[in-house]
């Protein structure tokens, strides 16, 4: 058997699965919580921070934590479908996930160039995934002679600032600046790290993202009107529960600076409820459970906390929950 048809056939075994049989969601847009996780603590119940926005058959990723190729297959979408990836910050638990995301569309030999939407440093962040893909690009399937595709020329990075659009596909998404980091504006620091929340106008449909964040009048403004807000939530006492079993001897200083971020820089769920009100959007998905998987105890409670602020119609995400 020839090479080139030899890794064609292995290229088609490697795309096929049983995934691949279910039906994709209907055409005018749906947004996907693969993975509802706040990390960085791993959790055997959620998946890492992703989603996928999913029209006319094409899958835009908005966020990509670990194990999102393989929350991909469990919603039955295939990587040739992902066409554009959008990183809302550069945490890993948020990125994790697009080192396999790209090593995996190269092995699978696919040439179209995916392009990745990310805050200032998202060039370097691909840059250090795309040398790291090298031996294995090199090496292909082991068969001497074989031609491979440059890693590098398989992605595209297009950093987004404050306020900056984009088309793509037949969305226009807007992104802004939250408040995740609480570094002076103007100075060094915020020129240089970025959190952003990301607005998706969908024919006939809008959802915006707020990534991390804590309370921002400039995402409230994002979300003016918007049909769906997908927005991060905390339970601080349950998180530094999370932290307390995971890290038992941090010490004092790092523990009080790990609790004044979590209380500043995420959103509560009466903070997710005045966020909505004061936007005005007509339903609100909270994903990015920091503190594990909260139980239906506690379900009732963000509800009814968010519900004292929103009158809308109020969900708590699970993986692969479709909206």
């Amino acid at each position: 058997m020839k090479s080139g048809l030899l890794c064609a056939t292995m290229v088609g075994i490697l795309l096929a699965s049983p995934a691949v049989a279910q039906s994709l969601p209907p055409a005018e847009g749906v947004f996907i919580t693969l993975g509802t996780m706040g990390g960085p603590v791993a959790s055997p119940d959620r998946s890492q921070p992703s989603n996928a926005i999913v029209h006319g058959g094409l899958v835009y990723l908005v966020d990509v934590g670990d194990g999102s190729v393989q929350q991909l297959a469990r919603a039955g979408l295939q990587l040739r479908q992902v066409k554009a990836v959008f990183l809302s910050h550069l945490h890993a638990d948020h990125t994790g996930g697009l080192a396999a995301l790209l090593s995996l569309r190269n092995q699978t030999s696919l040439t179209e160039r995916l392009t990745i939407y990310g805050p200032p440093g998202t060039q370097d962040l691909v840059n250090g995934i795309v040398a790291s893909m090298q031996p294995a690009a090199r090496a292909g399937y082991g068969i001497p002679g074989q031609s491979w595709q440059t890693p590098a020329e398989s992605v595209t990075v297009t950093e987004l600032e404050d306020g900056d659009r984009a088309e793509v596909g037949a969305m226009v998404v807007t992104a802004a600046q939250n408040t995740h980091y609480d570094f002076a504006p103007g100075s060094e620091e915020d020129r240089l790290y970025k959190s952003l929340s990301l607005r998706f106008d969908l024919p006939g449909r809008s959802i915006v993202y707020t990534g991390d964040t804590g309370p921002s009048s400039a995402v409230e403004a994002l979300a003016s009107g918007a049909d769906l807000l997908v927005s991060e939530m905390i339970d601080l006492p349950s998180t530094m529960a999370t932290v307390a079993r995971n890290s038992p001897d941090m010490l004092p200083d790092a523990k009080g600076r790990l609790e004044q971020h979590l209380s500043t820089h995420h959103l509560t769920p009466e903070a997710v409820g005045q966020l909505a009100a004061g936007a005005g959007v007509k339903a609100v998905v909270v994903t990015h459970f920091a503190g594990g998987t909260p139980n239906a105890q506690a379900n009732q409670g963000y509800v009814a906390q968010i519900h004292s602020r929103f009158s809308g119609t109020v969900t708590l995400a699970n993986d692969l929950d479709r909206f």
